[in-house]
């Protein structure tokens, strides 16, 4: 099923011009994105920062896809799917990193260790099974919405469930975490 997928995602974009693919996301983001978007979730984020922690989305949609979003949402950082381009500036098919699985799991750890995160201390949200590995990577592991699955694993592990369930606008809730001041982080 992770092959089929991957053989989707591929074909999908397979000799667009990476530039051109940007530029579509630029211009329909809030259209596809903004009723997705909880306030929950914003508010977590602006709850993150405050605390001084930095904010890292991870997920399995295409970089070109996940980077503005993250962008909008104050993340310091993005890990996600990211497709392989030729030197002609078009994608050609190929996926240099599925970000899925224990793929997301492993990227964080290279992530942490790069950085410097403590991911005992880390936190990771989640509403999918498929995310276990990256839940059970971190010290603190939410399950949000969780599907059938993640939800039975949240209660035999005693992790935390939260549930959201007000939509907001991106662009409305994502101007107050730009506008906000950061936190200075001591070293």
């Amino acid at each position: 099923q992770m092959e089929r997928m991957r053989e989707y995602l591929s074909g999908l974009v397979t000799g667009w011009d990476v530039q051109t693919v940007k530029d579509i996301v630029a211009e329909t983001l809030h259209t596809i994105v903004d009723p997705i978007v909880y306030d929950e979730a914003v508010t977590l984020i602006d709850e993150h920062h405050l605390a001084g922690r930095d904010v890292v989305i991870v997920s399995s949609s295409g970089s070109e896809v996940v980077e503005p979003i993250g962008e909008m949402l104050g993340a310091e950082r993005v890990v996600a799917t990211r497709m392989v381009v030729g030197d002609d500036g078009r994608f050609d098919g190929a996926i240099e990193f599925y970000a899925y699985g224990e793929a997301k799991a492993n990227a964080i750890r290279a992530l942490a260790g790069s950085v410097g995160y403590d991911l005992s201390r880390s936190y990771a949200y989640s509403d999918s099974a498929t995310d276990l590995p990256m839940l059970e990577a971190v010290g603190h592991p939410y399950a949000v919405n969780p599907d059938r699955a993640l939800r039975k694993v949240a209660a035999e592990r005693g992790w935390p469930v939260l549930v959201f369930s007000k939509p907001v606008a991106l662009r409305q809730r994502a101007s107050s975490i730009r506008d906000a001041p950061k936190p200075a982080i001591a070293a």
